[in-house]
């Protein structure tokens, strides 16, 4: 079994739809099409994600935000511990439905992520959070 199948049986044991949906290491912005495609991110009507949120990190990293993260009461999700770097997906093509589905890639650094949390497993990307330092 070769290192990226590991991976992402890795992430799919450790966190389900979620990972498959919203977890990516090697994730890189001009791959949103593809990456969207394979792992059949659409909504439940077929018809194409407007976003979607990779996080580029391992399957248990982004596990521990449920354990280590800390509640925000404002957003009513869990805010990371740490920064992470992610690619935002964006529909190009509002409307759409699949096969049709376009997306520009955006790769974001420096950001907390804020997930909903089951049982100490993220179920939900809410947003990611810009972190300004100094």
């Amino acid at each position: 079994m070769g290192v990226i199948m590991r991976i992402l049986f890795i992430c799919l044991l450790l966190v389900g739809k979620f990972g498959r949906q919203h977890i990516d290491a090697s994730m890189k912005a001009k791959d949103c099409d593809k990456v969207m495609k394979s792992k059949q991110i659409y909504n439940l009507d077929s018809s194409c994600k407007d976003t979607n949120t990779f996080i580029l990190d391992n399957p248990t990293e982004v596990k521990n935000i449920c354990v280590e993260g800390k509640f925000d009461e404002k957003l009513q999700m869990t805010k990371s511990h740490k920064k992470f770097t992610v690619v935002k997906c964006v529909l190009k093509n509002e409307g759409t439905r699949k096969p049709r589905c376009q997306y520009d890639g955006n790769r974001l650094t420096n950001r907390y992520v804020a997930v909903a949390c089951e049982d100490k497993l993220p179920v939900h990307f809410a947003r990611d959070i810009l972190v300004l330092d100094g």
